[in-house]
């Protein structure tokens, strides 16, 4: 018996696949569609760089679309509202670097949804695991592939 595996994530994070698995579903999959058969009207397939190239992407397509509905159907809800007392998946964290003083703020949330552009790290990441179970207040070495890191959490929310 297999377990499939699971993916924590937000309302938000969960909405933001669902969207792109409509659009990859509604749009994208017909597009390709119909570049496969423009390309088809072009003869010989075996010399054919157009059809070799939608047939590449659709075959990333559906690749895309199985891949977000196992992690829709596997999503964990997590929540951020409770306790702000301690760092949790789902909670907002500012921490200021020490020695230089430069405050970030992340959001944890699970894999499915990181991006770190956007300040939402993965809760696998090396300073979510260094912050998680912390509190206000709290001194923190992580360890990133960067180097080390001493942070003291400001604020949880």
């Amino acid at each position: 018996m297999s377990t499939e595996k699971q993916y924590p994530m937000t309302v938000a994070g969960k909405q933001k696949l669902q969207d792109e698995l409509t659009h990859l579903i509604t749009v994208k999959r017909k597009e390709v569609v119909e570049r496969i058969k423009i390309a088809r009207s072009f003869g010989d397939l075996s010399e054919n760089s157009e059809y070799d190239s939608a047939k590449e992407d659709q075959a990333f397509v559906e690749g895309r679309i199985s891949t977000l509905e196992s992690m829709i159907r596997n999503a964990v809800m997590i929540e951020g509202e409770g306790n702000n007392d301690i760092v949790t998946l789902g909670k907002t964290v500012t921490f200021m670097e020490i020695p230089d003083g430069d405050e970030e703020t992340y959001t944890i949330v699970g894999s499915a949804e990181a991006d770190p552009i956007e300040g939402l790290i993965s809760n696998d990441s090396p300073i979510a695991k260094g912050l998680i179970g912390k509190t206000t207040g709290d001194r923190v070495k992580i360890l990133t592939p960067g180097g080390e890191m001493d942070v003291e959490i400001k604020t949880i929310s």
